[in-house]
Order: structure tokens, then C-alpha cells, then sequence
């Protein structure tokens, strides 16, 4: 059976349900979905640039936790409320893989938690 580390940091929001951070297995990390609130809970300002950067920031912040970086990522999904939202969230998630950006998916789902216009998920290297 391969061994898993369930990882948590206080740098980051805590689960909003019944699920871990992230859980680092077999030399990748999986990140949860992160949604755009700040480590104290409260959900950023109300425009897709700004809620992105702190979805990204989180993960950062749990890769960081678990050993890996956001240059590590190989894998992003990424959940829209509103897909004509695209292009600005793509400057701003540009800004955080600058080169050899990870593989992703994007797709639109109006109705994400807490009323967050975005979510990202990952899957990186240790």
C-alpha cells in the first residue's frame, strides 16, 4: 500500500467540509479545490482577477506545506462561475506560471462554494 501524508498549514484557508488540504502520495501532491477566501475566511473582493490571485496564493501556500511549489504543478482544473469571465482570469493566472505553465482544464460551474466566481484545483510533484 503506498504511503499518503495528509498536509494541512494555517497559511491557508481549512477545508470547508469533510476533506484534507491536500494529501501527498507516491511523489505527487493533490491539492483540494481552493476557492478565493483568505486564510480567516473571508472571501476576496468581488472581480475574477482579484479572487483568482487568491485562489493561486492558497495553493502556493499548500504545496508549500507539503514540500512542492506552484513551479511543480503539472496539473491545474479550474471551475468558473462564468466562462465570459476566461480571458481576465487568464491574465491572472498567467501571472503566476509564467513559463512552461501546467496542463489544465477549465470549465464553467455557476454555482461554486460560498458564491466564489473561481476554483482551482492541482496536482504537483514533490
Amino acid at each position: 500500500m503506498a504511503h499518503r501524508e495528509i498536509i494541512t498549514t494555517q497559511n491557508a484557508p481549512s477545508a470547508i467540509g469533510p476533506y484534507s488540504q491536500a494529501v501527498k502520495a507516491n511523489g505527487f501532491v493533490f491539492c483540494s479545490g481552493q476557492i478565493p477566501l483568505s486564510k480567516d475566511g473571508a472571501l476576496a473582493e468581488d472581480n475574477i482577477k482579484a479572487q483568482t490571485r487568491q485562489v493561486l496564493n492558497n495553493l502556493k501556500a499548500v504545496l508549500e506545506a507539503a514540500g512542492s511549489s506552484l513551479s511543480q504543478v503539472v496539473k491545474t482544473t479550474v471551475y468558473l462561475s462564468n466562462i465570459q469571465n476566461f480571458i481576465e482570469f487568464n491574465e491572472a493566472y498567467s501571472e503566476f506560471f509564467k513559463d512552461n505553465p501546467p496542463a489544465r482544464a477549465t470549465v464553467e460551474s455557476p454555482h461554486l462554494p460560498k458564491g466564489a466566481m473561481v476554483e482551482i484545483d492541482c496536482i504537483a510533484t514533490v
